[in-house]
């Protein structure tokens, strides 16, 4: 670290320092520049260096170091004013507030001090002719601390009444300590709306939007404003988490984790800023974080999850229960010494209340990975009457009409009843349909149960029932993988139950069992049969035995109406088997409508789903989203988490594609929530997350954007999900980040993604994706590594024949070249590469479209090359040096000029442009006869214009009126100028 020897080097050092992350290096550097100013002897240089001192502190955790740097500034002005500049007399006065707020934030500072500070600051306001509206402020940050609601109030009014003048907050901060007071009062529509313009970004500051943007998450929730809470906090945690002075607000998005089922969230945040758990440097914002924490433990305990490891204080393990109690500890101690120190009890009750806070929502999905915490839940316990013994009777019935009408947890219902049932006696019909259930819930593991419920069927006197169970029996086998051995035992009983049937011996719902059994394995068979057309047709034909069986005689039977749809269905699954897509579109729709006629919508889902994809492949784009939407609405609370999580991504898919962006990424989020639930985050989640932040980024929602790209790519792997997938994220991630300003990140996503294109055969991407990384690279200051990116392109983009990229990627290098010492030449030297590769490609354009657009670019480029030209002059060079680079400026405008007018009218503003730019040279070369010229031409060339010169609408307008003001400025300051 070099040694500071003059003011200059001091000032580009604290400058260098502020630039740095908050924290404790910066503040170390700080007090480093102290001393090294007060070796200058120069008392300016002290005073800038302790304003440094007091600034970097301010913006850290250690805020309580800046009352001595203040006191030591403010010492110095009572003795010597005359050695503070304009700047640093406002500075001084400024920090005031500063101060006046960190005391409130130190409870061993006694309230009468404060106060005392107060009415300081209010006579050297006076005697500095300020309003006193910023005294008004800090008097109420005062009162409402102490709990001196009267006064806060009265403080408010005045503080609004005043007059704004030099030492006012800024707008955003005013309006986020206004808003923040109303959400305190209960009025949370209040606090949004004055908040609202520094949300919107139209009032910035240091820290702001940041803080509002935590302080709004709670209200938005409570006002049910649930999709301005989830962007608030994506587009807010993003600003506040690298910044370690902004504990408070970091705070805020941890409770709103909690209060809204996003409790693994509020861990991983927690986990983030271990220090937070221990800085002591602002008591008030380590009592607003441990009360968060206390709530965030309070929460997983409730769930069950109180021995759960969680992150805490450094130096041992905790789990969620002990976290719990020592952050309550620490909160209610810290609050304490305030109320000691204001004489009231108003700190402990704002503490106990906000630990005591209640969920506002159960879940709200927020599209980064985070599964919630939960235990599965406890399994329902069977009815217990009065008597404290299970009611066998009515779990019996209860199952037994679920099961007869197909209604969902009919398994489980049976369950119950079978678990009520041990060591009762039962008749067989009981037990043999008890049997029959739990081996329904077996699947492919329950053959052997079903040949235990026909057992207890045939003892039951029900024979028809018993072949059914069999024939059941046999179709699991076919999902076990025996599919002949299956069609072998189901032909047998089948042959039995028509018999049967036909005898009276039993009746259609049986029969119809037993066929639709066939008729399932022998489709099974038609799927491993590889379009086998004698296996298709015996399918086919086994199918359509169920609907003359049972077509037009189900009446009021729900399982033989269902055994109807069903029926359908397998026939489009076959005709989609025979290559008949058209037609299996038309069966599964028809399928999935009877069983919505049925009363059975959740049976349709699977279909409709299928119907979505045929849909899809057919072009049918309208037609697959309605066969999703329907699907979604039909499945209901009975469609399990993965189903609906690829439901909601299809349809974003669809919706996304037909370019709405809003809703499509309604169903993405939708679709990482519901694959979190169930456990497939990594897979399905990482998709949606993927899709998600794609459709954000469409909005233009660049940081919420961000947010969830970066919760995506950990995820995302070439093995799983291609490596186009993290390609695309990579990029569409740069893409937020350089609309963020993030211009260094930005390059860093473009050039991994490009590192993972340079491998593929066609290299249009890895082109771009280097490209773009120059830009950020540029943007970031990184001249030489932007010009390594831009010549890669350019390499690329000419093995590709692609002339407008590797003009682009010449001159971007040219101006990067500028900015070095002694640069123009090589900067020269690339913008006539440019021009030459420009005429060189319109020389041998293939076709008269591509001609022009070839010369519209050589136009540009001289254009770059004459504006590259006169920026490269400096103050101090030769008239001589600087008029011959005028002229070859001039050169330069001049033939874009001419260029653009070969293109006609299409090329109109360019033109104009041009003819602006010579007449601005012509004018500093001292010929402003030519200038005016060139300024009349303009203003001739839009003579009449009626808004269709070479289009219409408010951006052309705009581009006339602009270049009409250039030509009638220059024509102004030309005519104006004595000669």
């Amino acid at each position: 670290m070099s040694e500071i020897t003059d003011f200059d080097a001091l000032r580009e050092a604290m400058a260098e320092n502020s630039e740095q992350p908050e924290g404790p290096a910066r503040n170390t550097r700080a007090e480093e520049l102290l001393t090294a100013a007060e070796k200058l002897n120069i008392p300016l240089a002290v005073i800038e260096a302790l304003g440094h001192q007091l600034k970097v502190y301010n913006y850290s955790s250690e805020k309580g170091k800046m009352f001595v740097p203040f006191a030591r500034l403010l010492r110095m002005w009572d003795e010597r004013p005359e050695d503070f500049d304009e700047y640093e007399t406002h500075s001084l006065h400024w920090v005031f507030k500063w101060v006046s707020s960190g005391m409130l934030d130190q409870p061993h500072i006694p309230l009468a001090s404060i106060e005392k500070w107060l009415g300081e600051m209010e006579h050297r306001y006076r005697l500095a002719g300020h309003s006193e509206r910023a005294v008004r402020s800090a008097e109420h940050s005062v009162a409402a601390h102490v709990g001196d609601m009267a006064r806060a109030e009265r403080a408010y009014a005045a503080w609004l009444a005043a007059d704004r003048d030099a030492m006012a907050d800024c707008h955003a901060c005013e309006l986020h300590g206004q808003g923040w007071w109303q959400a305190e009062q209960g009025r949370d529509a209040e606090a949004l709306e004055l908040w609202r313009s520094v949300l919107e970004g139209e009032y910035t500051c240091a820290h702001e939007p940041h803080t509002a943007l935590a302080s709004c998450l709670v209200p938005l929730v409570r006002l049910g404003r649930l999709d301005e809470a989830r962007a608030c906090h994506l587009r807010g945690f993003r600003l506040v988490r690298a910044m370690e002075s902004m504990r408070g607000a970091y705070a805020d998005h941890v409770e709103f984790c909690a209060l809204t089922g996003n409790e693994a969230r509020g861990l991983e945040l927690l986990a983030e800023r271990p220090a937070y758990f221990t800085d002591d440097g602002q008591p008030r914002s380590r009592l607003d974080f441990m009360s968060v924490v206390a709530l965030l433990m309070d929460r997983l305990t409730v769930l069950g999850l109180g021995d759960r490891q969680v992150p805490g204080p450094a130096g041992r393990e905790w789990t969620a229960r002990e976290l719990a109690a020592h952050a309550r500890e620490e909160a209610l101690a810290l609050a304490a010494r305030f109320d000691e120190r204001n004489g009231t009890a108003h700190v402990s009750e704002r503490a106990r209340a906000r630990m005591a806070q209640q969920p506002l929502v159960e879940r709200l999905p927020l599209g980064v990975r985070s599964v919630r915490p939960a235990p599965p839940p406890a399994p329902a316990a069977p009815a217990v009457p009065a008597t404290g013994q299970p009611d066998l009777p009515a779990l019996l019935a209860e199952a037994r009409r679920l099961s007869d009408h197909l209604r969902p947890n009919a398994v489980e219902a049976w369950a119950a009843a079978a678990g009520a049932a041990e060591g009762v006696e039962l008749d067989p019909r009981d037990r043999a349909e008890m049997a029959d259930h739990e081996a329904m819930a077996l699947g492919p593991e329950g053959a052997g149960l079903f040949e235990r419920a026909a057992a207890l069927y045939a003892e039951a006197g029900d024979p028809g029932e018993a072949l059914a169970a069999r024939a059941r029996g046999a179709y699991v086998r076919a999902l076990a993988g025996d599919v002949d051995g299956a069609a072998v035992a189901v032909t047998g009983l089948y042959d039995e139950a028509l018999a049967l049937y036909a005898a009276d011996g039993t009746g259609i719902r049986q029969t119809a069992s037993v066929v639709m059994s066939r008729a399932r394995i022998l489709t099974r068979r038609a799927h491993g049969g590889e379009g086998d057309g004698v296996v298709l047709a015996e399918a086919e034909a086994a199918v359509r035995e169920v609907l003359a069986l049972v077509d037009g005689r189900t009446g009021q039977d729900v399982r033989l109406a269902a055994r109807v749809a069903e029926a359908q269905a397998m026939l489009g699954e076959l005709a989609g088997l025979a290559g008949d897509l058209e037609t299996a579109a038309e069966l599964f729709a028809r399928g999935a409508a009877a069983f919505v006629a049925a009363g059975l919508p959740w049976f349709a889902v699977e279909y409709e789903a299928r119907l979505a994809s045929l849909a899809h492949h057919l072009g049918d784009v309208a037609g697959a989203e309605r066969a999703l939407r329907a699907a979604l609405e039909h499945g209901g609370a009975q469609l399990e988490a993965p189903g609906r999580a690829q439901l909601h991504l299809q349809l974003a898919e669809v919706v996304g594609g037909r370019g709405d962006a809003v809703e499509a990424a309604e169903h993405a989020l939708a679709a990482a929530h519901w694959a979190d639930e169930a456990g497939e985050s990594a897979t399905l989640g990482a998709w949606a997350r993927q899709q998600l932040g794609g459709f954000l980024l469409r909005q233009g929602r660049w940081a919420e954007a961000a947010e969830v790209l970066e919760a995506a790519l950990p995820d995302l792997t070439a093995e799983t999900h291609g490596d186009g997938a993290v390609v695309q994220t990579q990029w569409w991630l740069g893409d937020c980040l350089s609309e963020l300003g993030e211009h260094r990140a930005a390059a860093e996503r473009r050039l991994q993604a490009a590192e993972i294109a340079r491998h593929w055969p066609e290299q249009h991407d890895h082109a771009t994706l280097a490209h773009l990384a120059g830009e950020s690279l540029g943007q970031a200051g990184l001249a030489a590594e932007a010009d390594q990116a831009y010549a890669r392109a350019g390499d690329l983009w000419r093995s590709l024949g692609n002339t407008y990229g590797l003009i682009r990627s010449l001159r971007a290098r040219a101006w990067l070249a500028l900015r070095a010492e002694d640069g123009l030449d090589e900067a020269r030297g690339l913008m006539a590469e440019a021009v030459r590769e420009c005429e060189t490609a319109r020389e041998a354009a293939p076709d008269e479209e591509s001609r022009q657009q070839l010369v519209a670019e050589l136009g540009h480029t001289h254009g770059q090359f004459g504006d590259l030209l006169t920026r490269s002059a400096v103050e101090d060079a030769e008239d001589a040096w600087v008029r011959d680079l005028f002229e070859e400026a001039l050169t330069q405008v001049v033939q874009a000029v001419d260029v653009f007018t070969s293109l006609g009218d299409g090329a109109l503003h360019s033109r104009t442009g041009a003819e602006l730019a010579a007449g601005r040279l012509e004018a500093d070369l001292g010929r402003p006869a030519d200038a005016v010229a060139r300024a009349r031409a303009v203003l001739a060339a839009y003579e009449g214009y009626d808004g269709a010169v070479t289009g219409d609408g408010n951006g052309e307008a705009e581009a006339v009126r602009a270049r009409r003001a250039e030509a009638e400025q220059l024509l102004h300051l030309l005519t104006e100028r004595p000669h």
